[in-house]
């Protein structure tokens, strides 16, 4: 059953390629499906600098129907230099204000990274931030000093390493999940590996479906074949890094109020065998996570002890000053996660040199 379902999800019809056009009031988002069969329309208003505007128009057009909406759309707008190209893209990062307008981020480029049971895997090469509203005012704030350091440091998260995604795999959850949950039009996109949850969170409010965006992934993607026993197999390795509470090493360490650890990274094998379509496709994963430990903890680094004493310590809750804990309530809801997320058989590996343990 679970091969088979997850070839079923393959023919679900989704948008793959997006053109974007602009009048003095609108942007016109148009995206098609894969095999060109039917277009659909996104309309954002650019006249209100404050709000974010969209109306998705329901209607499944063909070819001739798109062609003949964006003449008319042109013709309405003749006196404004009617509707023009903006650009290419294939798919939504999301939408992000600073200071002033809205902006919207896309994909500009894409490459192929790989297959999971014949959903295709993509990885970012480029990525486009486009302003919305066409008001001056807005421009004067957009160009601001402040807005820019806003914007440069938004641009300083390279998107063109280590972020996946795939139209119709549920890349942010392991092979098992995929196969088990068939909830169609459910929203995957609050997980903790969806690492442009916030930037999608308006679109999706208001549209109520994720059809224009992409879930992006951050880690690492890699898929080769293998030959053993004159058989050959492929091999794919995902790292899915969470979003929550993440940071550099020395910044992140032990886990958080709501029993997140830091840094934590699920890592999954996934093994398959390429066989006709009319056969099951054999397959097998395993999956690991690994996280800092989860406790309050710190390490005290010097030049003179490269290998300092780990310190464990009373977290102070931020909404009981003073409060100790000393039941270890994070660890707890740490543990109560995992179990949500995995079910009960969970193998723990304690790497720790218990003697560099302070309490």
């Amino acid at each position: 059953m679970g091969s088979e379902t997850m070839r079923k999800l393959v023919d679900v019809p989704v948008l793959h390629k997006f053109m974007l056009y602009r009048t003095l009031t609108n942007f016109y988002l148009i995206g098609r499906d894969k095999k060109k069969t039917f277009w659909r329309l996104l309309k954002i208003d650019r006249t209100d600098p404050n709000e974010l505007n969209l109306f998705e128009d329901p209607t499944r057009y063909t070819h001739e129907q798109i062609v003949e909406l964006k003449k008319w759309i042109s013709r309405g707008n003749q006196e404004y230099s009617g509707l023009r190209a903006e650009t290419t893209c294939y798919g939504i990062i999301g939408f992000v204000k600073f200071l002033g307008p809205y902006y919207m981020l896309v994909i500009k480029k894409r490459k192929k990274v790989g297959e999971i049971c014949g959903h295709t895997v993509y990885g970012v090469v480029d990525s486009q931030m486009i302003m919305i509203p066409y008001h001056s005012g807005e421009t004067r704030v957009a160009g601001s000093a402040a807005e820019r350091r806003y914007k440069k440091l938004l641009n300083m998260v390279d998107l063109s390493k280590n972020f996946y995604f795939s139209y119709t795999y549920h890349l942010m959850y392991s092979l098992q999940r995929n196969i088990c949950n068939t909830e169609r039009g459910k929203i995957h996109d609050e997980t903790m590996f969806v690492w442009n949850e916030y930037l999608t969170h308006g679109i999706r409010r208001i549209l109520q479906n994720t059809v224009w965006t992409v879930s992006l992934v951050y880690g690492f993607f890699q898929q080769t074949k293998c030959l053993v026993s004159n058989e050959e197999f492929i091999l794919t390795v995902i790292a899915r890094r969470s979003r929550h509470y993440a940071g550099t090493r020395y910044l992140r360490r032990g886990v958080n109020d709501e029993g997140s650890v830091a840094n934590e990274v699920e890592i999954e094998q996934i093994v398959t065998k390429e066989v006709p379509e009319d056969q099951k496709i054999p397959m097998t994963s395993v999956v690991q996570m690994r996280g800092s430990i989860p406790l309050f903890w710190s390490q005290e680094a010097t030049v003179l002890n490269p290998q300092p004493d780990i310190k464990c310590k009373h977290h102070m809750h931020s909404q009981n000053i003073g409060s100790l804990d000393g039941n270890y309530v994070a660890t707890q809801h740490h543990f109560e996660n995992l179990k949500q997320r995995y079910g009960k058989l969970i193998i723990i590996l304690n790497l720790l040199n218990e003697g560099f343990l302070i309490f």
